[in-house]
């Protein structure tokens, strides 16, 4: 089986200057974890604290995509930033709530439902 066979594409857009909205599609596993890595990295250098992964379009994900995703969330924890789960596949929602992650990162069922949590906590101060 080539590593190539289920490529990753991540689509980045700005639905506002501190949110960035990661568009994600294919199987997010150790083959491909790390593109998703590079543009978070990148959206932090860009000084983006507010992170949005649209995980609709990822039939299938790993400990992998799961490490990045929990290690962003505490990287904008300490910029009092945060990260949104959008849509989650069903099988990548299973996953996330087996091992609890959706406990702690929240997932929404649209990028407008996420943008209102984002408000929700910038109007929190703690």
């Amino acid at each position: 089986m080539s590593m190539a066979q289920n490529p990753l594409s991540v689509e980045v857009t700005l639905p506002r200057e501190d949110v960035v909205l990661l568009t994600v599609e294919g199987h997010l596993d150790i083959d491909t974890a790390t593109g998703l890595q590079h543009h978070l990295a990148n959206q932090f250098q860009h000084g983006r604290h507010h992170f949005l992964l649209d995980l609709s379009a990822v039939p299938f994900m790993d400990s992998s995509g799961m490490n990045i995703i929990v290690r962003a969330y505490q990287q904008t924890r300490e910029l009092e930033g945060s990260v949104h789960i959008i849509a989650p596949a069903p099988a990548v929602r299973r996953i996330l709530d087996l091992t609890g992650v959706s406990i702690t990162v929240p997932l929404s069922d649209s990028v407008e439902d996420a943008l209102a949590l984002v408000d929700k906590q910038q109007g929190h101060s703690t």
